[in-house]
């Protein structure tokens, strides 16, 4: 009777462990960075790259900081929602450009439109790792004391934005 409990206790524990697991959304994964201050960085602006960007500028401000690339298909799914963010409720919202050729960034932006305050250039990724991005698109909701107060994985919908995003930022806004 050992022979075969320890065995099949082991598939049935399997089993039920990958059920769980299926059950579960990627894009809810905790991030350890919630609560706590956003890394600090200084990187330059995509489109003029002489200037440099650090979050530090945007104390005061509940800001969104939004992780995209040029050959990110979600990132292009998502775009219309970070506009419609920006456009017709005036977040502040900063582009993390990531892992991508500037030029591919710029004419991506040409064609799809520009909605962010600024947009930055992390070429190899680097401040992107110490955010914790593991792909894009991703997005950070930073409050006025520059604490990471939600981060989003995937693509932000319309329904992320008003059940979510937007509810959010009012309650850190006030």
């Amino acid at each position: 009777m050992n022979r075969f409990f320890w065995p099949l206790a082991g598939l049935l524990l399997l089993i039920g462990l990958l059920a769980i697991g299926l059950t579960l959304k990627p894009s809810e994964v905790p991030s350890p960075l919630i609560g706590k201050p956003a890394p600090v960085f200084s990187l330059p602006k995509l489109a003029a790259p002489d200037e440099t960007f650090s979050p530090q500028s945007m104390d005061g401000k509940v800001w969104l900081l939004n992780v995209w690339a040029s050959w990110c298909p979600p990132c292009l799914e998502e775009h219309p929602v970070i506009t419609d963010l920006s456009t017709i409720h005036g977040l502040s919202i900063v582009g993390l450009n990531y892992k991508d050729m500037a030029d591919d960034a710029i004419a991506w932006l040409q064609r799809h439109g520009d909605a962010y305050e600024a947009v930055i250039t992390d070429p190899e990724g680097v401040v992107g790792i110490d955010y914790g991005v593991y792909g894009v698109p991703e997005t950070y909701i930073i409050d006025k004391q520059g604490v990471i107060r939600y981060k989003h994985i995937g693509a932000v919908s319309f329904g992320d934005a008003r059940d979510t995003i937007l509810p959010l930022v009012r309650e850190l806004q006030k």
